[in-house]
C-alpha cells in the first residue's frame, strides 16, 4: 500500500504511526508544514526504508513562516521530496495570497536550481495559479497534486503539463472526487490519507487506511482491489524512474524492495 501524503508528525503518537505503517509494509511520504519541523520529523523515519520525509512550507502558514525560506534553502539538499507546498485561495487565506505566491515561487526556483524534486502540492481554490507557476518553472521537478478539487477543465490542463495526483478516502467519498479520479490518467495516480487532517467514519485517517482508497479506486476503475493495488505500485515504480537522476538513485522503491 501507499500513503503518499500524510503528516506523521502531527498525530498524537507519531512513533506508533511509524511502527504501524512499517508493520503493514506501507510506503509513506511524510509531508511537513514548516522547514523547522523537518529535522525532527525526518528522525521519525530513520531506519524505516519505506518512509520518506518531504520538506514543506504549507500555504496556510506562509504568512507566518515565510521567514523560514532561508532554512528551507539550507535543508533542501538533504531532502529528495518537497511538500506540503502550494497555494490556498480559500476563505481566511486569500488575504495572504501575495506572501503565498512569494513562498511558492521561491520554493519552485530553489527546487529548479537544485536539480528538481518530487513535489506534493496543495492547490485548494488556486489551481490555475498553481498550473501557471509550474508551467513557468518545469525544472522544479515532478508535481503531484494532492486532494485535487478543481474543475474537469483544470484537470485536463494539469494532466497536459505532466501532473500526477494523490487521492484518498475522504476525497473519494464524494461524487465530485470520484468523477475527478475516474478522469485522471490511471498511470499517474497514487493513494494518500492526508491524516490526521483527512477524516474517516471513526476519526482521523491513518496510513493503514490507504487500503480504503485502493478499494474505492478499484470500484471506480471496475477492477479488483488486487489489480488496483498492482497498478498503484507500478505507478510508484514509474514515478521513481521518471524523477530527476539524484532522486531516482536514492528512491525508496525498487523492484527489489517491492518483491
Amino acid at each position: 500500500m501507499i500513503d503518499f501524503h500524510c503528516h506523521l508528525d502531527l498525530y498524537p503518537d507519531p512513533v506508533r504511526e511509524v511502527r504501524d505503517a512499517e508493520a503493514a509494509g506501507i510506503y509513506v511520504l511524510s509531508v511537513t508544514t514548516t522547514p523547522r519541523a523537518w529535522v525532527r520529523t525526518a528522525q521519525l523515519a530513520k531506519g524505516h526504508k519505506r518512509i520518506r520525509t518531504a520538506l514543506g512550507l504549507h500555504p496556510q502558514l506562509a504568512h507566518e513562516r515565510h521567514n523560514e525560506l532561508g532554512l528551507f534553502e539550507e535543508l533542501l539538499p538533504r531532502s529528495r521530496y518537497v511538500g506540503e507546498i502550494g497555494l490556498d485561495g480559500g476563505p481566511g487565506y486569500r488575504e495572504h495570497s501575495a506572501l503565498q505566491r512569494k513562498v511558492f515561487d521561491t520554493v519552485l526556483r530553489l527546487s529548479d536550481k537544485g536539480g528538481g524534486r518530487i513535489m506534493s502540492i496543495h492547490s485548494r481554490h488556486a489551481v490555475d495559479e498553481i498550473l501557471e507557476r509550474l508551467a513557468a518553472v518545469p525544472g522544479a521537478g515532478l508535481p503531484i497534486l494532492h486532494w485535487f478539487s478543481g474543475s474537469a477543465t483544470q484537470l485536463r490542463r494539469a494532466t497536459d503539463i505532466g501532473c500526477w495526483f494523490s487521492v484518498g478516502p475522504a476525497m473519494l467519498r464524494g461524487a465530485k472526487g470520484r468523477s475527478l479520479a475516474k478522469a485522471m490518467p490511471r498511470d499517474r495516480i497514487l493513494t494518500e490519507t492526508d491524516g490526521p487532517f483527512g477524516k474517516g467514519p471513526n476519526g482521523p485517517l491513518h496510513p493503514v487506511d490507504a487500503w480504503v482508497a485502493v478499494k474505492q479506486l478499484a470500484t471506480i476503475w471496475g477492477i479488483s482491489p488486487g489489480e488496483a493495488e498492482k497498478q498503484l505500485l507500478d505507478n510508484l515504480r514509474s514515478l521513481s524512474a521518471s524523477g530527476p537522476d539524484h532522486i531516482r538513485a536514492r528512491s525508496p522503491i525498487s523492484q527489489r524492495t517491492i518483491a
